[in-house]
């Protein structure tokens, strides 16, 4: 990840809500992961988990979130750190998405 440089005086865009579009996981992982990197880097593990998480809102992505939570409850997830939940996204939405771009 990326390290912050010159302070938090540096002004960085925030995710938009992520709706669990295919085409948009890879652009909402990037966009969390500068963010964190620039403005959340001296938090907890789970501060970190929780701002992504809050960003997954409506439909399938919500549900998958509420999914995740309750393992994270009951600490039966595997996912532990921010970035094992960005891989966890770029396998749960990304997949169809990969397939999409290798049959066109």
């Amino acid at each position: 990840m990326l390290q912050q440089q010159g302070g938090s005086w540096v002004k960085v865009a925030k995710s938009s809500i992520y709706r669990g579009k295919i085409e948009e996981v890879s652009i909402f992982i990037n966009t969390a992961c500068l963010y964190l990197s620039m403005k959340i880097t001296e938090e907890i593990k789970t501060t970190k988990m929780a701002w992504v998480l809050s960003y997954m809102q409506k439909g399938v992505v919500e549900a998958w979130k509420n999914n995740l939570l309750d393992e994270l409850l009951k600490r039966e997830s595997e996912v532990e750190i921010v970035e094992g939940l960005f891989k966890k996204m770029k396998n749960e939405f990304g997949k169809t998405a990969e397939k999409e771009k290798k049959i066109k």
